[in-house]
Formats: C-alpha cells, sequence, structure tokens
C-alpha cells in the first residue's frame, strides 16, 4: 500500500493585531514550517510580525469588514486559492477570522480560541472548536457546542532569552527590577502593579508593552510620585529578552485566559507572581511554579513580591516553572497534537 508523504497544508486566517496572541500565532507558523507543512496566510495589512511569516508562505492582506467590498473580495480569494491549492486544514483565530471560513468540505475547519467566546455564531462551518486552556472548551459546551472540542495550549517563542542590559531603560544594575507585559487594557491589571511598586521603596519597574492605558498609567505613576522607578518600554518584539533582565515577573490580570508571557518568564529562569485568573489557575500551583494572589488583591501582591526576595523562594518556584515547561508546554508536543488534528483526527 502507497504511503502518502505529500505535506500537509495548512489555511490561516488571522485578523489580530500585535500582543501576546500574535506572537503565539508567529510561533506556531514558524514551528509548522520546520515540520514541512505548507502554509497560507490572511492577516490585516501592515502588521509589524508580517515579515516573521512571509517567507513560509503567501500571504493575503484584507481587513475584512463584515458586509462590505473588502469581505466580497476576500470571499472570492478564498474559495479561489482552497480550489486550485486542496489545503487539508483551514484554521481560524478567534470569532472574527471563523466568518471567513470558505464552505470546503475537503478540509478539517477549526477555529482556534485564546479567550472565551460569548457566544457560537460564527462558527457554523467549524468542524471542531480548540481552547488554549480546557475551561475554554468546556465553555463552548455548555454554550451548545455538540461537534468536537479540543485543549491544545501554547508554548513559548523558540528563542533563547538574552537579558537586555539595564542602562538601555536608564535602569540601574543593583535595584530590585520587576517587570510585567502585555496589552495596556484595564483587564491586565497594570494599575495593581504600578501601586504595588508604589509600596516597595526599593523597587523598580518595567511595563513591556503598549495600549490605550498608556498614558493613564504614565500618569499614576506620576501621581504617586515614582516616575523615576518606572520605565515603559513600548511594543517589543521580544519581550522575553526585557524580561529576563528583571528580577520578578508580575502578571496581575483581572481576565487572563492563558498568559503566555508567564510561560516565557519560566523560560528566562524568572520567578512569577500571577493573579489567580482563569490561565494561571490551571497551569500554576501557589509555591511550586510561582505565587498565586487574589485578583486585585493589592497586600497580596506586595507581600508575595516581598517574599520572592528570599532566594530559596525564588530558586524553588523557578525551578518549578522550568519543569512544568518543559513538561507540559512544549513546541514539540503542542505542534504535534495540532498535527494529528490538520491530519482528520478530531477527537471529541
Amino acid at each position: 500500500m502507497a504511503i502518502n508523504t505529500m505535506p500537509i497544508k495548512v489555511l490561516h486566517i488571522h485578523f489580530g493585531k500585535d500582543g501576546g496572541a500574535e506572537r503565539f500565532f508567529v510561533s506556531l507558523a514558524q514551528a509548522l514550517g520546520e515540520r514541512n507543512v505548507e502554509q497560507r496566510f490572511v492577516i490585516r495589512p501592515h502588521r509589524k510580525w508580517r515579515d516573521e511569516i512571509e517567507d513560509l508562505g503567501e500571504i493575503i492582506e484584507n481587513h475584512y469588514r463584515r458586509l462590505s467590498l473588502y469581505s466580497l473580495m476576500l470571499d472570492w480569494k478564498l474559495y479561489r486559492l482552497v480550489r486550485e491549492w486542496h489545503p487539508d486544514a483551514i484554521m481560524a483565530w478567534m470569532p472574527r477570522a471563523a466568518r471567513a471560513i470558505p464552505n470546503w468540505s475537503d478540509a478539517v475547519k477549526l477555529t482556534r480560541l485564546g479567550d472565551f467566546p460569548a457566544n457560537l455564531k460564527h462558527f457554523s462551518l467549524c468542524d471542531v472548536l480548540v481552547g488554549n486552556l480546557p475551561g475554554i472548551s468546556s465553555h463552548c459546551k455548555s454554550l451548545g457546542w455538540d461537534k468536537s472540542v479540543q485543549t491544545i495550549t501554547n508554548f513559548p517563542p523558540d528563542i533563547l532569552p538574552h537579558p537586555v542590559k539595564r542602562s538601555e531603560l536608564d535602569t540601574p544594575d543593583n535595584v530590585f527590577l520587576i517587570s510585567g507585559a502585555g496589552r495596556f487594557v484595564p483587564r491586565k491589571g497594570f494599575d495593581l502593579l504600578v501601586r504595588t511598586v508604589a509600596n516597595i521603596p526599593d523597587a523598580w519597574l518595567w511595563l513591556i508593552g503598549d495600549g490605550n492605558e498608556r498614558k493613564a498609567l504614565e500618569h499614576l505613576a506620576e501621581d504617586l510620585g515614582i516616575t523615576d522607578r518606572v520605565r515603559f518600554t513600548g511594543w517589543v518584539r521580544q519581550p522575553i529578552h526585557y524580561i529576563a533582565a528583571t528580577d520578578v515577573f508580575a502578571m496581575p490580570s483581572r481576565h487572563e485566559p492563558l498568559g503566555n508571557v508567564v510561560l516565557e518568564a519560566w523560560r528566562a529562569n524568572v520567578p512569577v507572581v500571577a493573579t489567580r485568573s482563569e490561565g494561571p489557575s490551571w497551569y500554576m500551583t501557589n509555591e511550586s511554579n510561582g505565587l498565586l494572589v487574589d485578583i486585585d488583591d493589592l497586600d497580596g501582591f506586595i507581600n508575595a513580591i516581598n517574599l520572592l526576595k528570599h532566594t530559596p523562594l525564588s530558586h524553588k518556584v523557578v525551578d518549578g516553572g522550568h519543569r512544568d515547561l518543559k513538561d507540559r508546554f512544549s513546541k514539540e508536543r503542542i505542534v504535534n497534537q495540532y498535527l494529528e488534528l490538520f491530519s482528520g483526527n478530531l477527537g471529541s
């Protein structure tokens, strides 16, 4: 019997902007490319990370506004692409992208979810939904999803951390330095982190990222009298290099479906303090691979960070994070799960 040695073909549809979810999209696409998967991409125009995927396959750029000329043009392009290219899998990233999935019966059609969807209305053409933590899969079932649903989590970027020099951000080498990373929006809780640093007199803070709340965070630091100890990096391509230069990584999120930056901190061997939001509550164990604090618990956050100044506990949670990164969040394991899915094994 002949064995099919043709490479798997995957069409990605992704309308995200810039952030942690987009960095995982790039990481997965690169990892699939290393496994000889042929890929095509539909993305928004002018993405900062476009150059990181352009050598992996043809890119179609489209704003995709519902019931517009953009969407009609994309529908036509995608139908022509699948008819001529015959993908094995069509993978939408988040609900908005699922609206653009072409009705092509010869491919596995899936949507990868990095957050809890409000409803199922965009998934009618999907054969399977994939959540990056078990709670998302359970949530989809509670909404009435009766087809296959799987949990395939994330892995951090496959790069060796190289700590940036603190002097690049006008920060002394000998201070106790805390980092936080992500999009500056209320649900990320960076206001709590600024207040935390204001209550730890010898602590400095690097806020890695950008977003609508940046001005408010700058004003808060000014009001609390700590602008001399807070640095805003703006968007950086690889936050892991900045995290690696700090003593503690803090994730004060009020809502965090996974928190891929925690995995990056583990890879950088930096101890983690996080809130008991959805993702960390699943994969973190207090005083084993990090410290967990209740959401919006300022005193708890202050105390947890102060505890990590003590070397034995800091070393313990770093070792635990490194162990769990290897056991549960390895690139090989997660890519294998996606390849099995693309091959038509949809599970339950």
